[in-house]
């Protein structure tokens, strides 16, 4: 196992810091936060022109050809500038449900159209109890004339409000087994009876409320088998998890070099605060969960890219990296001092994401027991 970039993905990686260092400062995030606005169209398609919206695809659908690793290269810089907008949502969560579950059809359909920017997606799993559990999924599709009606309600479904199209899993079948009687859609939200309601949250991530009254789905928008949709939602839950992990190792690294260089130049009793022993253990312990977290979480994205069995390593990175980001936050707040509690700090912006990471896909405490499983306690 070579958990070391190539030459190519060292590449990636220094291009996207200086491409975002450029188009996507923190003061850009900061105005789109404070406009209400959750992300930007110039941005947007500048990244698409880069060829970052179909990274992880092959080429005959639009894409890059790239693999999971390269794609884990890009969000931790995308993490380390808490890039804003529905990249995660469409590329990660739709583009790579398409890609290991839809048609040939549906291949040639949608991700040319995600890779161009032109469609986004996002995805509806979790409902009032946001667990991502089979037996949490009770919004009810019902076959009939040639195709499904889904009923129900969706939460925190991240970019709904920009999304052509929903990915939604639903109920069609109950059984004495949760996992059986689960089926994808892909559902237009131009379709009547789809009610979308941004929602208020800590870290502005828009998240939103989803109402299905009466939807009507065609046989043709299914994503794999009818009733055996969770083997698709459980190794895109991996995936995604894995990502969401390599994203904070970007933000906790970001957080670091912040708080060293404000070490480093902040003066007090006539030398600088990293001269002080407290200010270099705080540093220190702050390398080791930065270093830690990007250990484990490029060891799973690695098996990942080669199809190697992975539920217990994503488990283990995203136990750790959601816990090791929030430690590293609140030890560079502390670094900072008064000013850094400020909302007008870019701290804040760290800080909110390492709570609402940590809590995405399952906390420590849920993948702690995926690791338990996982070793047969």
């Amino acid at each position: 196992m070579d958990l070391g970039l190539t030459e190519e993905q060292e590449m990636l990686k220094t291009s996207a810091r200086d491409f975002l260092q450029k188009e996507c400062p923190r003061t850009l995030v900061r105005q789109l936060e404070e406009s209400g606005k959750s992300h930007s169209p110039e941005l947007w398609k500048k990244m698409a022109g880069l060829g970052w919206l179909g990274l992880p695809f092959p080429e005959k659908y639009g894409g890059g050809g790239g693999s999971f690793m390269d794609l884990a290269v890009l969000l931790e810089a995308m993490g380390y500038n808490t890039v804003p907008g529905p990249f995660f949502s469409s590329v990660v969560l739709g583009g790579m449900a398409i890609l290991s579950a839809g048609t040939e059809e549906q291949k040639m359909k949608f991700l040319p159209t995600i890779a161009s920017g032109e469609a986004v997606f996002a995805l509806a799993l979790t409902e009032p109890d946001a667990r991502y559990v089979p037996e949490a999924v009770k919004v009810a599709a019902v076959a009939g004339n040639g195709g499904y009606v889904i009923n129900g309600t969706k939460l925190f479904v991240m970019d709904a409000n920009l999304a052509d199209y929903l990915i939604c899993v639903a109920r069609t079948r109950n059984s004495s087994n949760p996992e059986n009687g689960i089926t994808l859609f892909v559902v237009d939200t131009k379709t009547a009876g789809i009610k979308i309601t941004p929602l208020k949250t800590l870290a502005r991530d828009n998240q939103c409320e989803v109402v299905f009254e009466n939807v009507k789905v065609p046989l043709g928008n299914l994503l794999g088998k009818a009733n055996q949709g969770w083997r698709i939602v459980d190794n895109l839950l991996q995936k995604a998890t894995a990502a969401k992990c390599a994203e904070m190792v970007g933000g906790a690294q970001a957080s670091l070099d912040m708080a060293v260089n404000y070490a480093k130049e902040r003066v007090q009793f006539n030398r600088p605060i990293g001269s002080f022993q407290a200010i270099q253990h705080y540093c220190a312990n702050m390398v080791s969960d930065v270093d830690g977290s990007r250990f484990v979480t490029y060891k799973a994205a690695w098996k990942i890219s080669e199809n190697l069995p992975a539920r217990k390593d994503v488990a283990i990175a995203k136990a750790w990296t959601g816990a090791a980001y929030n430690r590293v936050t609140l030890l560079a707040h502390q670094i900072f001092g008064a000013v850094g509690f400020t909302m007008d700090h870019d701290m804040h912006l760290y800080y909110r994401r390492a709570k609402a990471g940590d809590i995405l896909f399952g906390d420590s405490v849920f993948q702690r027991a995926i690791v338990a499983k996982e070793m047969g306690l």
